[in-house]
């Protein structure tokens, strides 16, 4: 294969993931704006959608493998190659807590005086807001960005800990809402676990660079 020609087919591999990662962006905040509006139409919807979401990451993983086992790529070339099988699961994550979400909204299918908890839309654009930044990031090879990213996950931090601080309070107020101040906390709970995802993206922005592989903690 010349140069050429695999440059051509590392580039497709890459615009397959970028349409994955906008695909699983749209499902993190579709998931947070369908459990404000107590939406179970398009809540179901959503989790039929999930294997739409794993079909493509199977066919990505699957050419990537192809591709390494026909060229035996080296150096920078492999380490892309590795980080897209990587970039690809932490995606597929993603898309399963925006699915678990998802199934929240149908979990309070019955739930009486819901209340509002913006910290969970917050949550929801910043993660998503996150994931973008850092999918760009590895495409341009932007390593100064993906290790900035991660910083940003102490705000999302910091929302969940006001969410549940809010819906603990809630509680201690009134016990037959512990079911539901559980319901809503484990919807902010996926979204603080799809920003740490998105630190794992950046992580293997750098790697694909450097070649160094080390953890990006927000402080």
């Amino acid at each position: 294969m010349t140069r050429t020609t695999l440059d051509r087919e590392l580039q497709a591999l890459q615009d397959e993931l970028v349409l994955l990662g906008s695909v699983v962006s749209r499902a993190l905040t579709e998931s947070a704006d369908i459990l404000w509006r107590r939406d179970l139409a398009a809540a179901h919807r959503l989790m039929e959608a999930d294997s739409a979401i794993d079909a493509r990451q199977y066919a990505l993983e699957s050419d990537v493998l192809v591709l390494i086992a026909r060229q035996q790529p080296m150096a920078t070339d492999l380490r892309t190659l590795a980080a897209i099988l990587e970039i690809a699961s932490d995606l597929e994550r993603i898309a399963d807590y925006a699915k678990g979400i998802a199934k929240i909204t149908c979990l309070m299918e019955n739930e009486t005086d819901v209340p509002d908890v913006p910290q969970i839309p917050a949550m929801a654009d910043l993660a998503q807001d996150m994931l973008r930044r850092a999918l760009e990031a590895f495409l341009r090879h932007d390593v100064e960005t993906a290790r900035a990213i991660p910083l940003e996950d102490d705000q999302v931090d910091a929302l969940f800990n006001e969410a549940n601080q809010m819906l603990t309070e809630m509680t201690i107020r009134n016990p037959a809402k512990m079911e539901l101040a559980n319901f809503l906390t484990w919807a902010a709970h996926n979204l603080e676990r799809s920003a740490d995802r998105v630190t794992n993206i950046c992580e293997r922005a750098v790697f694909t660079v450097t070649g160094d592989m080390q953890e990006l903690d927000s402080d």
